[in-house]
């Protein structure tokens, strides 16, 4: 494996090439060439983060986390985007998830939420985690919260006021 050093432009240019080619659904040739950059920029956010993509898309979760956790420490200048860091804490919660790992995905998709209260993707994921540890009040009631707020079904919307009071306590009866 190359260990030279790379300049900023080299860097851009192999971490485009791969990102096109898992787009192109060639996932292989793209993890291949994002290990090999990565281990050639170590402290790279976003090549973490694509890194971490990468492996996740093949179905390769348990590699992915340490990419995803490398990406996550990232700050400054040298941490991800906005957008890159919600999908980071979004794959890493899924990941902990898929993984059995539902502690750790609770923790990372509560952070996440804490974070970006408004991305109803982290909120749905949230959801999935606290139903696999058995919190299932606070799964539906995320789900049943997240259901009144943003569909667009016209009888979901005639009831959304309802929905919201019950989310609170799914067994309040009279």
């Amino acid at each position: 494996m190359d260990t030279t050093p790379l300049s900023d432009d080299e860097r851009d240019g192999l971490l485009a090439a791969a990102v096109a080619l898992r787009e192109q659904g060639r996932q292989e040739e793209a993890r291949d060439r994002l290990v090999e950059l990565a281990a050639r920029r170590p402290d790279d956010a976003e090549v973490a983060y694509q890194t971490a993509w990468a492996h996740d898309v093949l179905g390769l979760e348990a590699e992915a986390v340490p990419h995803y956790e490398r990406a996550l420490k990232a700050t400054g200048t040298t941490g991800l985007s906005e957008e890159d860091r919600r999908g980071a804490l979004l794959g890493l919660g899924s990941t902990f998830r898929i993984l059995g790992r539902y502690e750790e995905a609770v923790a990372t998709l509560r952070g996440a939420v804490e974070e970006f209260p408004d991305d109803g993707a982290l909120r749905t994921f949230l959801a999935m985690a606290l139903f696999n540890t058995g919190d299932h009040h606070e799964s539906a009631m995320l789900l049943l919260r997240l259901l009144a707020a943003t569909s667009d079904d016209p009888s979901v919307r005639r009831y959304r006021r309802a929905i919201e009071h019950y989310a609170e306590d799914l067994e309040e009866t009279v």
